[in-house]
């Protein structure tokens, strides 16, 4: 069996979608959960392929680290305050139902 994508949520989204996450099943951690804040996107995006987890964030920076060949275990972006925490949630869910950890692997999704 595919092991299943785990989430690494940068700080410029709220912790409460990590949270709703967890009690779906799905492994998912904040900034704030690692005690992370005010660190760079590089320092976001080594961490994250260090724990070998999915990106999401609102943030354009780290889609031009992706683009310029950074690896990385995927990469899943929204544009903010575009989407509510139930959106952030329930599209999280979905990417988390149909791809898995290896198909994640330097591709970025686009809520």
């Amino acid at each position: 069996m595919a092991a299943a994508i785990r989430l690494y949520l940068d700080e410029n989204l709220t912790p409460a979608i990590a949270e709703q996450l967890r009690l779906r099943g799905i492994d998912a951690v904040s900034v704030r959960d690692l005690d992370a804040l005010g660190e760079s996107d590089a320092s976001h995006l080594r961490r994250a392929v260090e724990m070998e987890r999915a990106l999401v964030t609102a943030d354009t920076d780290l889609l031009v680290m992706a683009s310029e060949g950074v690896e990385h275990w995927g990469i899943i972006y929204g544009k903010p305050n575009k989407h509510s925490i139930g959106d952030w949630v329930t599209k999280l869910e979905l990417i988390c139902s149909v791809y898995d950890a290896d198909e994640m692997k330097n591709h970025v999704e686009y809520l």
